[in-house]
């Protein structure tokens, strides 16, 4: 009984040193900066509030919604492209603070009043009512 433990033993054994020495490549590390990090963080951030943005856009009743007000889905589209970083941000904000169940009106003037000041600045030409200050 001892000796077939043993020998299970001694396989096992045998089996794991040798299992020591197959080659393996070695672990690489690079020192990452507290920067890089959050900046990279951020941006992943940025990426998922703005497919939600999109996401809010692309529902039946929010085009409807903008289509009544006069404004073209596909430019408001390019215009959540050309958001910034903090703009994306802020609208995320709007959107998630919005009641469920129906009151886009708050989200659509939000989206609104991006696209105006932006289009006040002279990044875009969406309203003709607009000067841009440039």
């Amino acid at each position: 009984m001892k000796s077939v433990f043993f020998k299970q033993v001694s396989r096992v054994l045998i089996v794991s040193t040798l299992g020591m020495c197959l080659p393996m490549s070695p672990a690489q590390a690079a020192m990452v900066s507290t920067g890089e990090a959050v900046s990279s963080a951020q941006a992943r951030t940025t990426e998922q509030q703005r497919e939600h943005i999109r996401a809010m856009l692309a529902r039946q009743d929010v085009q409807a919604g903008l289509l009544k007000q006069g404004v073209d889905p596909a430019a408001v589209k390019s215009r959540v492209d050309a958001l910034t970083d903090d703009e994306v941000s802020q609208v995320s904000g709007k959107l998630d603070q919005a009641p469920a169940g129906g009151d886009i009106i708050g989200a659509l003037v939000t989206i609104f009043i991006v696209l105006l000041i932006t289009d006040i600045l002279g990044f875009t030409k969406v309203f003709s009512f607009t000067r841009p200050v440039r």
